[in-house]
């Protein structure tokens, strides 16, 4: 099975699961730029469970589109716990999805720092009327590499809730 074979599986797995929960996806995402969004859109037939998605790249999009306060992003970067979990509840808030995820990180091969190398990502995991739940990761590999890692995390992470 190849990667994308991979990532397409984890998208049909989580359609099924929120087909059968009858809830809608929302997600927002940064450093994977919509990735998300294409490998859930590859299912045929995925409007039944996929609502909307924003591609936040910059600060400005993170505030003007999620809501995100420019208070947790000066604080504590775009790349943290805070502005991963801030994202996720902008978009559900954006949206009539029952379930979001939100994806912040340094891809590199730039960008990193020592509190934040290349490969970290944060990752906001949040269900209506729920906290948010979020994760932290330190993937390796090229700026692909670990971008790929990042949909394939998030995937994962979205069937098992939706699959609980």
């Amino acid at each position: 099975m190849t990667e994308i074979d991979s990532l397409e599986s984890l998208a049909g797995e989580l359609g099924a699961a929120l087909l059968a929960r009858q809830w809608l996806l929302v997600t927002a995402e940064s450093c994977t730029g919509g990735w998300i969004a294409e490998a859930v859109t590859m299912i045929a037939g995925s409007s039944a469970w996929y609502e909307r998605g924003f591609v936040t790249y910059s600060d400005e999009a993170k505030q003007a589109m999620l809501d995100v306060p420019g208070t947790i992003i000066a604080a504590h970067g775009a790349v943290s716990d805070e502005t991963a979990a801030a994202m996720a509840r902008g978009a559900l808030a954006h949206s009539r999805a029952h379930i979001a995820v939100s994806v912040t990180g340094v891809a590199g091969p730039t960008g990193g720092s020592a509190a934040k190398p290349v490969g970290t990502v944060w990752f906001g995991l949040a269900c209506r009327g729920q906290e948010v739940a979020t994760h932290h990761q330190l993937f390796v590999g090229d700026r692909t590499s670990i971008r790929r890692q990042a949909v394939a995390f998030a995937l994962r992470r979205l069937v098992q809730i939706a699959g609980a």
